[in-house]
């Protein structure tokens, strides 16, 4: 290429046009950047205002966020976050002791021990841990064996040990084993006061017994406190109000002496096995108040193991099964008779061995007549007949009357649970058939329960009055200051106290002369009266061969106090009386009675001669 002379070029560059054509690039430039800046001041003004308006917007939004939280709901939050920082505590407080009327424990809270095994832990074969702990468990060690191969971990070895198990579990310092502590009751008699104390369940409740009546007294009042938590949840204790954790010292004392009890128990127990009965109960009350010493059936239960019982044994058949009561409620009808002053103490009757009562013949029991006799001979023979005599001197009206002053068809406003009430028919049945109040005045053709019969047979024993038979004294403190006793109901004068004790008199005739000699204690006073029922049948009438035999006791003739009453239910064998089942049973009872309550002889005693 050609190069142009420089003086060329410097003339090319220096044309005015040129330079008119920069100005012009400089002033379209200068208009560009102006422009530029004015729409960026323009677009810092509209995102200064969108700022401003967002940060506007924010602080209204929060402002009304602030009252919301704060005004509106802050109550109902400040009380949420109360309920987050605090926690509703109620603390597990053990059920009352129940003692009885000596202090001797029958039922007390004990802290058990659920043993777990965890054999992946062991450090020790399985065969080693089970050669160790079978004694202790009471174990097969074979057995254990394949129990810590069944599974790998969380195996329940014992559901509730003792204390004095544990401490000889621990002493062998072996791993792999858990224990988890709970409370649970205990009744150290076992099965001796269980038809009277009773038990309770896995969830703590009463099923039976005192323990279902007085679970009020039984369970000590619990006050659910509030507690604070820090902030991982844990309760701190520094903020528990003072003594919440207190509780009292207070006892269920019952009026039953274990040690008669014991000896009930015992006694009842022979003469079943003797005579190979289906059940019998004995009870001992002190008829001044009411209070029962003893109150035994058979068969019964262990409360500490009562899931293995038979649930009909759960309910006291004494309180919660009726009987027709037999020969051992003429007495009272005596007394009826004596109070109405339609019979005379030392009115005479002829016994003729039956007697007609509209289309029927009613008979002694053996078959047999007594001529003429007195009304002690009558309780003494017990015969039907001469009670048939007696009562027809009342009118069936005012017979019906007195038999529901005494709580016949009612039921016995006692302490015990399950009760039910006495079988009467109605007064219209009752006035209209003539062989309703015969059939009735030697104890048949109505019902009631032993504790019933016990109950009016105190009213014999105490000058005539209706009192309520008892197993609770109240709560006691360890010092034996009474802190709490039932309202009872009061006590009603249903005969005379002469009445009550002439009865009482005629009644001592059967221990001495009739069929109650076997209750017979030398130096002592006894009144009794003996019973031989036939028992009745639920679908009605009576079952063939069976009998109820029982005895009741009233000591001392003297000064009547206490009443002591024996129950069979049908014993075997053609000896089976109640003179025979039913008063040696008492007799054992009153011998135990009498040095436990300081009973004094009521004459002196004759010395037997001793032996060469």
């Amino acid at each position: 290429m050609q190069k142009l002379p420089s003086r060329t070029r410097l003339r090319k560059f220096r044309n005015p046009g040129f330079k008119k054509q920069q100005k012009g690039s400089k002033r379209g430039l200068l208009g560009t950047l102006a422009s530029n800046i004015q729409n960026q001041t323009s677009n810092t003004n509209s995102r200064l205002f969108v700022v401003w308006g967002v940060l506007i917007a924010a602080g209204l939004g929060l402002g009304i966020k602030l009252y919301n939280l704060q005004i509106v709901k802050g109550t109902k939050l400040t009380e949420q976050a109360r309920n987050q920082q605090m926690v509703d505590l109620r603390p597990f407080m053990p059920r009352r002791p129940v003692v009885d009327r000596n202090s001797e424990l029958l039922a007390i809270d004990r802290p058990v021990y659920t043993l777990y095994a965890h054999p992946k832990l062991f450090d020790k074969s399985n065969e080693e841990m089970a050669e160790l702990l079978a004694p202790i468990l009471a174990k097969d060690t074979a057995e254990l064996v394949k129990t810590f191969q069944s599974k790998r971990s969380g195996i329940i070895l014992a559901p509730a040990l003792p204390e004095e198990i544990i401490d000889r579990v621990t002493s062998l310092r072996l791993n792999g084993l858990e224990l988890i502590q709970k409370y649970s009751r205990y009744y150290p008699p076992d099965d001796l006061v269980s038809d009277v104390v009773g038990y309770v369940n896995v969830d703590r409740r009463g099923q039976a017994g005192v323990e279902y009546s007085q679970e009020k007294l039984l369970e000590r009042p619990v006050q659910t406190v509030r507690l604070s938590r820090s902030g991982n949840g844990a309760v701190m204790p520094d903020h528990a109000p003072e003594g919440f954790l207190h509780f009292d010292d207070l006892r269920l004392q019952l009026t039953i002496d274990s040690r008669l009890q014991r000896i009930a128990s015992l006694a009842l127990k022979q003469q079943m096995e003797k005579f190979d009965a289906k059940r019998g109960a004995v009870i001992v009350m002190d008829a001044l108040d009411g209070s029962l010493l003893a109150l035994v059936s058979q068969p019964t239960y262990n409360p500490n193991e009562y899931a293995k019982a038979n649930i009909s044994l759960f309910k006291n058949w004494t309180v919660a099964d009726l009987y027709e009561p037999g020969s051992t409620f003429k007495p009272l009808n005596v007394a009826i008779a004596l109070e109405n002053n339609v019979i005379k103490p030392d009115d005479m009757f002829n016994d003729s061995g039956s007697i007609r009562v509209a289309n029927y013949t009613i008979k002694n029991a053996m078959n047999n007549g007594n001529g003429r006799i007195s009304i002690a001979q009558i309780l003494q023979y017990s015969s039907n007949i001469g009670m048939v005599q007696i009562i027809q001197r009342l009118k069936p009206s005012i017979y019906y009357n007195w038999l529901e002053r005494l709580g016949l068809g009612q039921k016995v406003d006692t302490d015990l649970p399950f009760e039910v009430g006495g079988r009467l028919k109605s007064q219209e049945e009752f006035i209209a058939s003539p062989i309703e109040p015969a059939t009735t005045s030697f104890g048949q053709g109505f019902s009631m329960t032993p504790i019933q019969l016990v109950q009016m047979h105190g009213a014999l024993a105490n000058g005539g009055k209706l009192v309520t038979p008892h197993v609770v004294r109240g709560l006691i403190d360890t010092k034996g200051q009474m802190h709490d006793s039932p309202t009872r109901t009061v006590s009603r004068q249903i005969f005379s106290a002469a009445t009550a004790q002439k009865v009482v008199e005629m009644m001592e005739t059967v221990v001495n002369e009739g069929s109650g000699k076997a209750a017979q204690i030398p130096g002592y006073r006894i009144a009794g009266k003996t019973g031989t029922a036939q028992k009745a049948s639920p679908n009605g009438g009576y079952i063939k061969g069976a009998r109820m035999t029982s005895f009741v006791a009233i000591l001392p003739v003297e000064s009547p106090r206490y009443v002591v009453f024996a129950l069979v239910d049908e014993p075997k064998g053609e000896s089976a009386y109640g003179s025979t089942v039913a008063a040696p049973i008492v007799k054992s009872v009153i011998e135990a009675l009498i040095p436990l309550e300081e009973i004094p002889p009521s004459k002196p005693i004759e010395q037997q001669p001793k032996a060469p």
